[in-house]
């Protein structure tokens, strides 16, 4: 859902005017047009302590901003040291599903667009209470639970992580999704996606994210390989959002063709089951799975992303793979008035 979005002129402008102006507490970001763009910056005009002026600009800047409803991106001052800056993504839970999907997709993209040395760290939230001063407390109470870093030791690991995703063996391998959030990948699931892109294996690869043991695990294969797509839908889970990749054979104007497909589903009709945030991990999650599946050889020739397994159809998947092409009849010549 994220493709094509970039940061407009105006956002990048008014972004560059929050680094050089103290005075600017933050800036609101939206997604209109295919582009992030910039909804209004937040003004600072009190005084005192870094600490204090943050707590009090929260509560009286962005407060009043924050609607039930309406996701929103969050650029905020928070530090005095570079990088300064918190990107928060707010996604209420009552917030329409397809602005939900969109605007948590897309988290990554607008700090890449404005520049990752730019933010300290990023935060996900979908409640109000989130994004006020005593709920700022909270996350900094919860982040320092997590036996806290050195500057050099943040380093340290970020150069180890870095090696690891550039390492060519099949181990486990780390998804990162900015400073808070990484996320592996077991040795069995990283396996199955490299049998697919050989040939080998069930010919279906299944993924879920744990959100337990924060990992991408493997689901067991069906019993026998789909031999059609609507054995494929009836394995997949509708209640839960899964990732799956599938060689899809079959013939086409007298031959034989075995693309690989990979669907994304995420059901709305789970009766509450599934948490919104562990929903939003997905699509987050989506662009890293198709990354690593790219690096173990499996190159996806078709995306279909949609919310119940049975919107999938032979139908469907066919006209996305063999469009028709349309016949041009040509330019008429109007006859002549008159029959001559």
């Amino acid at each position: 859902m994220q493709s094509g979005i970039s940061a407009s002129k105006e956002l990048i402008s008014q972004f560059n005017d929050l680094l050089r102006s103290e005075s600017t507490f933050g800036l609101l970001v939206n997604i209109s047009n295919e582009q992030l763009t910039p909804i209004q910056p937040l003004t600072s005009s009190g005084s005192g302590s870094p600490s204090s002026s943050f707590a009090s600009n929260v509560d009286t800047l962005l407060t009043p901003h924050i609607k039930e409803k309406e996701a929103l991106y969050i650029i905020l001052r928070r530090y005095d040291s570079s990088p300064a800056l918190v990107a928060v993504t707010y996604v209420p839970d009552t917030a329409p599903v397809r602005q939900k999907m969109l605007f948590a997709s897309t988290r990554l993209t607008l700090v890449r667009e404005l520049g990752s040395e730019h933010f300290r760290e990023t935060i996900f939230a979908t409640t109000a209470k989130e994004l006020t001063s005593q709920g700022f407390e909270k996350h900094d109470a919860h982040t320092a639970l997590d036996a806290p870093l050195t500057e050099e030791e943040k380093s340290l690991g970020e150069v180890k992580r870095a090696e690891q995703e550039a390492g060519s063996g099949t181990g486990k391998r780390e998804i990162h999704l900015g400073s808070q959030m990484a996320m592996p990948m077991g040795d069995d699931a990283v396996m199955s996606l490299k049998e697919l892109a050989m040939g080998e294996g069930r010919g279906v690869v299944s993924l879920k994210v744990n959100p337990t043991t924060e990992t991408i695990d493997l689901l067991p294969p069906p019993s026998s390989t789909p031999s059609s797509l609507s054995e494929l839908v009836s394995s997949i889970s509708t209640t839960e959002p899964r990732f799956t990749f599938y060689r899809y054979t079959h013939t086409h104007k007298g031959s034989e063709e075995s693309p690989i497909l990979f669907f994304y589903t995420n059901p709305t009709n789970n009766g509450g089951r599934v948490a919104i945030k562990q929903r939003m991990l997905y699509p987050l999650m989506k662009r890293a799975v198709l990354e690593v599946a790219a690096k173990e050889g499996l190159n996806v020739d078709k995306k279909f992303e949609v919310e119940e397994p049975s919107e999938i159809t032979e139908e469907s998947v066919l006209s996305e793979l063999h469009p028709k092409v349309v016949q041009s009849r040509g330019f008429a010549r109007p006859k002549r008035p008159g029959g001559r």
